[in-house]
Formats: structure tokens, sequence, C-alpha cells
């Protein structure tokens, strides 16, 4: 299931027909990581609404939340059902969501990305 959610992600990230430009990685990744473990599921989107209401960037909470998914694997599915090839791939779509926000970390570390509510100018 892990690996069919990390072609899931991948293929959502990177679509062929919008020229492999996507962007919808961390919804499919939370459809698809749902199915394999609801409890860490859910602790990473409470994860994301708490940083999205303390700094008010959907970004930051994003990352923050994806970076601390496969460690909530750990914490939250029985050592009986902790397969270290669903660790890694957890922890590679993980990791594939967050490079693939470098722009919004670039932005984040420039103090130029968009505030959730905020005017644009």
């Amino acid at each position: 299931m892990a690996v069919a959610a990390l072609f899931a992600v991948i293929g959502h990230m990177f679509p062929v027909w919008l020229k492999f430009r996507g962007g919808k990685g961390v919804a499919t990744g939370l459809g698809s990581f749902f199915v394999i473990t609801p409890k860490a599921v859910l602790i990473a989107v409470g994860i994301f609404v708490v940083i999205v209401a303390i700094f008010r960037y959907v970004s930051l909470g994003s990352i923050v939340a994806v970076a601390a998914f496969p460690f909530l694997f750990l914490a939250v599915v029985p050592a009986s059902g902790k397969a270290p090839a669903t660790l890694f791939f957890i922890a590679s779509t993980s990791l594939l969501i967050i490079l693939k926000h470098h722009e919004n970390i670039r932005r984040l570390l420039a103090g130029t990305e968009n505030r959730m509510g905020a005017r644009r100018a």
C-alpha cells in the first residue's frame, strides 16, 4: 500500500497532462496514508492545523506535518505492523513532498511567503 501511495503522490505532483507540473502531493498523501495508518494521519492533520493557526502559513503547516509523519507512523503503529519497507516508502514520500516545497521554503526563509488571510498587494 505504501508503494501505491508513493506512486499516487508522484502522479499527482508530476502529471503528464499538465507538463509535469502539479501540486496535490500533500492532499494525495493524506488520502493514501489515511488507509495505511489513520491515527497517524489524524495527528498529522492536528499538527497542520496548529501550525497554520499559529503562523498562518499553509505551506509551513504542510511541511511540518509531512516531516513529522514518518515519526508518527513509528509512534502509532504497533510493532507487529511496522514493516521496514512501509516506513521506507512513507519516509520517501514525505521527503519528496518536502523537496517539492522548495520554493515555499525559500519564500518562508526570505519572509515573502503569503500568509493565510493576508491581503495581496
